[in-house]
């Protein structure tokens, strides 16, 4: 029972981060139907950030969090202005392609700056955050990536639902056509939306640096792991990518737990398949009806 206790509680923890991972891919899509292949890069950027802020600069670890999050959306509005940007009116096709070569881009660079190893951080929460029930200890890490998830979640809830920027981004999603018209900044909101992605990424790879290491490959893989996630949830569905990560992640950690390692890697792209077969707009996508 410990054991069960144990793999449900990492895989809440991982799926929560893997469903903020996504939420960030799921805004750039709602924006501008742009399926982003550089998210998982971004996520590495966040990590290295922080890496580099803590270890090198030796800030404290508030301010090294608040200014990696804040060099993470400052590198999604230059993504936009300098690369997107001179794409809009182009085929969509160009734009999905230049995210690929972009991938490429990101990870070469941070190979040169940083390299290929694994850093592991220093102790960075005490020991003694840690909490035991029932026989299970869940370790401080764990507890630091659920709250900030929380936080986030409720944040972006209220952003989107009351601030003005919000209430913009919500139109272009719905109708940019429509939302031009009556006079919202169309590519301030592409921006807007680019740069709160690059922060959400940059913070689940902040968090999932302090769990596993901060390794270029490991992190920008995990990148790919947004796709079943989203597809699952819903393209479109900020709420649905949170509630796919979560499954991805439980379906991840069981397999790892009770069938095989090897195999844990496997499971989200095995549910892609299915879930495309099944239900191909996710559990909250909107299923769209074209009519000649």
């Amino acid at each position: 029972m410990e054991f069960f206790v144990q793999i449900l509680i990492n895989g809440l923890n991982i799926g929560f981060l893997y469903g903020l991972a996504a939420m960030g891919f799921v805004m750039i899509f709602k924006s501008s139907s742009v399926l982003n292949f550089a998210h998982g890069e971004l996520l590495a950027f966040g990590a290295f950030f922080f890496l580099t802020l803590v270890s090198a600069a030796k800030l404290p670890l508030p301010v090294a969090f608040m200014g990696a999050l804040a060099l993470c959306f400052a590198l999604g509005f230059v993504v936009e202005r300098i690369f997107l940007r001179p794409l809009i009116g182009e085929p969509l096709i160009y734009v999905i392609m230049l995210t690929v070569g972009l991938a490429s881009i990101f990870k070469g660079l941070m190979l040169l700056v940083w390299g290929g190893n694994l850093y592991m951080f220093p102790p960075i929460l005490p020991a003694k955050l840690s909490i035991t029930f029932a026989g299970i200890t869940i370790p401080p890490v764990y507890l630091l990536s659920t709250s900030i998830g929380i936080l986030f979640l409720i944040f972006f809830g209220l952003f989107f639902k009351y601030s003005s920027q919000g209430i913009y981004m919500r139109s272009v999603a719905d109708n940019q056509s429509a939302a031009l018209s009556l006079g919202v900044h169309v590519r301030r909101v592409f921006a807007l939306s680019w740069a709160i992605a690059a922060l959400v990424a940059g913070m689940s790879g902040i968090v999932l640096g302090i769990i596993n290491g901060v390794n270029v490959h490991d992190l920008s893989s995990i990148g790919l792991k947004v796709f079943p996630v989203v597809i699952l949830g819903g393209l479109d569905s900020i709420g649905g990518a949170i509630l796919g990560g979560v499954i991805i992640g439980l379906l991840e950690s069981f397999t790892g737990g009770y069938l095989s390692a090897s195999l844990k890697d496997v499971v989200p792209y095995m549910a892609l398949i299915v879930i495309l077969i099944i239900r191909p707009y996710g559990l909250f996508g909107l299923v769209e009806i074209e009519r000649v």
